[in-house]
Protein backbone atom coordinates (compact mmCIF):
# COMPACT_ATOMS: atom_id res chain seq x y z
CA UNK A 1 0.00 0.00 0.00
CA UNK A 2 1.43 3.15 -0.96
CA UNK A 3 1.53 6.45 1.78
CA UNK A 4 -1.08 9.20 -0.09
CA UNK A 5 -0.29 11.49 2.48
CA UNK A 6 0.61 15.02 0.83
CA UNK A 7 4.51 14.52 2.17
CA UNK A 8 4.55 11.38 -0.22
CA UNK A 9 5.89 12.72 -3.67
CA UNK A 10 3.61 11.83 -6.51
CA UNK A 11 6.98 10.24 -8.39
CA UNK A 12 7.84 8.40 -5.58
CA UNK A 13 9.58 4.60 -5.86
CA UNK A 14 6.78 2.79 -4.42
CA UNK A 15 3.83 4.52 -6.09
CA UNK A 16 5.43 3.94 -9.21
CA UNK A 17 6.47 -0.05 -8.63
CA UNK A 18 2.91 -0.47 -7.50
CA UNK A 19 1.18 0.89 -10.32
CA UNK A 20 3.57 -0.75 -13.00
CA UNK A 21 3.88 -4.46 -11.08
CA UNK A 22 2.23 -7.02 -13.11
CA UNK A 23 3.01 -9.70 -10.90
CA UNK A 24 0.75 -9.31 -8.27
CA UNK A 25 -2.76 -10.49 -9.35
CA UNK A 26 -6.14 -9.03 -8.47
CA UNK A 27 -4.96 -5.25 -9.21
CA UNK A 28 -8.26 -4.72 -6.09
CA UNK A 29 -5.54 -3.09 -4.11
CA UNK A 30 -3.80 -1.06 -6.47
CA UNK A 31 -4.32 2.64 -6.30
CA UNK A 32 -5.37 4.60 -9.65
CA UNK A 33 -4.74 7.70 -10.51
CA UNK A 34 -6.35 10.28 -12.52
CA UNK A 35 -4.64 11.17 -15.59
CA UNK A 36 -4.60 14.63 -14.23
CA UNK A 37 -3.34 14.32 -11.02
CA UNK A 38 -2.39 11.87 -8.14
CA UNK A 39 -5.73 12.13 -6.51
CA UNK A 40 -6.90 8.51 -6.48
CA UNK A 41 -9.60 7.93 -8.91
CA UNK A 42 -11.44 6.84 -5.92
CA UNK A 43 -12.24 10.21 -5.10
CA UNK A 44 -13.47 11.20 -8.17
CA UNK A 45 -16.53 9.56 -7.04
CA UNK A 46 -17.62 11.88 -4.56
CA UNK A 47 -20.50 13.94 -4.52
CA UNK A 48 -20.51 16.94 -7.37
CA UNK A 49 -21.19 21.11 -5.98
CA UNK A 50 -25.11 19.77 -7.36
CA UNK A 51 -24.94 16.98 -5.04
CA UNK A 52 -24.90 14.83 -7.38
CA UNK A 53 -23.38 11.18 -6.48
CA UNK A 54 -22.18 10.80 -10.55
CA UNK A 55 -18.35 10.46 -10.89
CA UNK A 56 -16.25 12.81 -12.32
CA UNK A 57 -15.56 10.28 -15.03
CA UNK A 58 -19.09 10.85 -16.31
CA UNK A 59 -18.92 14.29 -16.89
CA UNK A 60 -15.34 15.11 -18.63
CA UNK A 61 -15.36 15.43 -22.09
CA UNK A 62 -12.92 12.73 -23.37
CA UNK A 63 -14.90 10.24 -21.62
CA UNK A 64 -11.49 8.56 -21.61
CA UNK A 65 -11.42 8.46 -17.98
CA UNK A 66 -14.51 5.75 -17.73
CA UNK A 67 -13.56 2.25 -16.33
CA UNK A 68 -13.61 -0.25 -18.95
CA UNK A 69 -12.54 -3.26 -17.30
CA UNK A 70 -9.46 -5.33 -17.30
CA UNK A 71 -8.51 -8.38 -18.91
CA UNK A 72 -6.58 -11.59 -17.32
CA UNK A 73 -4.46 -13.35 -19.76
CA UNK A 74 -1.31 -15.49 -19.05
CA UNK A 75 1.94 -15.89 -21.59
CA UNK A 76 4.69 -18.32 -22.12
CA UNK A 77 6.97 -18.96 -24.11
CA UNK A 78 8.14 -22.55 -24.90
CA UNK A 79 11.81 -22.33 -26.65
CA UNK A 80 12.56 -26.11 -27.23
CA UNK A 81 9.94 -25.55 -29.93
CA UNK A 82 9.89 -22.28 -30.25
CA UNK A 83 6.09 -21.28 -29.25
CA UNK A 84 4.13 -18.78 -27.33
CA UNK A 85 1.29 -19.63 -25.57
CA UNK A 86 -1.50 -16.93 -25.06
CA UNK A 87 -4.05 -18.09 -22.59
CA UNK A 88 -7.12 -15.56 -22.45
CA UNK A 89 -8.64 -16.18 -19.02
CA UNK A 90 -11.44 -13.36 -18.26
CA UNK A 91 -12.84 -9.98 -18.07
CA UNK A 92 -13.55 -8.46 -15.40
CA UNK A 93 -15.81 -4.76 -14.36
CA UNK A 94 -16.56 -4.98 -18.24
CA UNK A 95 -18.66 -2.14 -19.43
CA UNK A 96 -19.79 -1.39 -22.95
CA UNK A 97 -22.11 1.45 -24.67
CA UNK A 98 -25.44 1.25 -24.15
CA UNK A 99 -26.12 0.94 -28.41
CA UNK A 100 -24.86 -2.68 -27.70
CA UNK A 101 -27.55 -3.59 -25.60
CA UNK A 102 -27.70 -5.40 -22.31
CA UNK A 103 -26.34 -8.83 -22.90
CA UNK A 104 -24.76 -8.12 -26.19
CA UNK A 105 -22.10 -11.41 -27.49
CA UNK A 106 -18.46 -10.53 -26.39
CA UNK A 107 -15.16 -11.99 -27.65
CA UNK A 108 -11.42 -10.77 -27.37
CA UNK A 109 -9.35 -10.51 -30.75
CA UNK A 110 -5.57 -10.79 -30.18
CA UNK A 111 -2.94 -9.12 -32.83
CA UNK A 112 0.81 -10.18 -32.55
CA UNK A 113 2.60 -6.78 -34.07
CA UNK A 114 4.33 -8.87 -36.37
CA UNK A 115 5.52 -7.06 -39.50
CA UNK A 116 2.39 -9.55 -41.09
CA UNK A 117 0.21 -9.31 -37.99
CA UNK A 118 -0.98 -12.39 -36.85
CA UNK A 119 -4.35 -12.71 -35.12
CA UNK A 120 -6.86 -14.49 -32.97
CA UNK A 121 -9.96 -14.45 -31.53
CA UNK A 122 -11.80 -16.54 -28.49
CA UNK A 123 -15.50 -17.94 -28.82
CA UNK A 124 -18.09 -15.48 -27.77
CA UNK A 125 -19.66 -15.25 -24.76
CA UNK A 126 -22.75 -13.43 -23.44
CA UNK A 127 -21.69 -10.20 -22.21
CA UNK A 128 -22.01 -9.53 -18.16
CA UNK A 129 -19.56 -8.22 -15.59
CA UNK A 130 -17.54 -10.89 -15.22
CA UNK A 131 -16.55 -13.10 -18.35
CA UNK A 132 -14.91 -16.20 -18.57
CA UNK A 133 -12.76 -17.69 -21.51
CA UNK A 134 -10.27 -19.73 -19.99
CA UNK A 135 -8.81 -20.17 -24.00
CA UNK A 136 -5.07 -21.23 -25.45
CA UNK A 137 -3.43 -20.07 -28.36
CA UNK A 138 -0.24 -21.38 -29.89
CA UNK A 139 2.12 -19.55 -32.61
CA UNK A 140 4.92 -20.99 -33.62
CA UNK A 141 7.18 -17.89 -34.12
CA UNK A 142 11.12 -17.50 -33.03
CA UNK A 143 11.47 -15.45 -29.38
CA UNK A 144 13.65 -12.79 -31.12
CA UNK A 145 10.82 -11.68 -33.24
CA UNK A 146 8.22 -11.69 -30.71
CA UNK A 147 10.50 -9.31 -28.05
CA UNK A 148 10.17 -6.04 -30.11
CA UNK A 149 6.70 -6.03 -30.86
CA UNK A 150 3.54 -5.90 -29.27
CA UNK A 151 0.19 -8.46 -27.82
CA UNK A 152 -3.27 -6.40 -28.47
CA UNK A 153 -6.60 -7.12 -27.66
CA UNK A 154 -9.37 -5.86 -28.55
CA UNK A 155 -12.52 -6.25 -26.74
CA UNK A 156 -15.39 -6.72 -29.60
CA UNK A 157 -18.87 -7.61 -29.62
CA UNK A 158 -20.28 -9.60 -32.16
CA UNK A 159 -24.47 -8.89 -31.91
CA UNK A 160 -26.08 -6.62 -32.47
CA UNK A 161 -23.06 -5.76 -34.67
CA UNK A 162 -19.87 -5.72 -34.70
CA UNK A 163 -17.84 -3.55 -32.54
CA UNK A 164 -14.54 -2.58 -30.63
CA UNK A 165 -15.86 -1.69 -27.17
CA UNK A 166 -12.26 -1.92 -25.83
CA UNK A 167 -8.61 -2.88 -25.90
CA UNK A 168 -5.26 -2.79 -24.50
CA UNK A 169 -1.61 -4.46 -25.07
CA UNK A 170 0.97 -5.13 -23.40
CA UNK A 171 5.23 -5.73 -24.80
CA UNK A 172 6.47 -9.25 -25.28
CA UNK A 173 10.15 -8.07 -24.13
CA UNK A 174 10.62 -10.04 -21.26
CA UNK A 175 8.55 -13.01 -22.47
CA UNK A 176 10.00 -16.37 -20.85
CA UNK A 177 9.66 -20.23 -20.59
CA UNK A 178 8.11 -19.46 -17.10
CA UNK A 179 4.17 -18.66 -17.26
CA UNK A 180 3.17 -15.14 -16.50
CA UNK A 181 -0.39 -13.71 -15.61
CA UNK A 182 -1.23 -10.06 -16.53
CA UNK A 183 -3.90 -7.92 -15.60
CA UNK A 184 -4.45 -5.41 -18.42
CA UNK A 185 -6.48 -2.19 -17.78
CA UNK A 186 -8.89 -2.19 -21.20
CA UNK A 187 -9.11 1.07 -22.34
CA UNK A 188 -11.98 3.14 -24.89
CA UNK A 189 -10.66 2.11 -28.71
CA UNK A 190 -8.31 3.87 -30.20
CA UNK A 191 -9.86 6.13 -32.93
Amino acid sequence: VSDLRPSALPGSFDVSRSMFDLRSPPHRFMKRYDSFSSVPSSTSSRKDSQGSNRSLDTITLSGDERDFGRLNVKLCYVSSVEQIWITVLHCKDLSWPSSCGENPRIYVKGILTLPKPVQFKSSAKEGCNDIEFMETFVFAIKLQSLQAVRLVFKIQTQTPRKKTIGECSLALRELSSEESSHWLDISPPSK
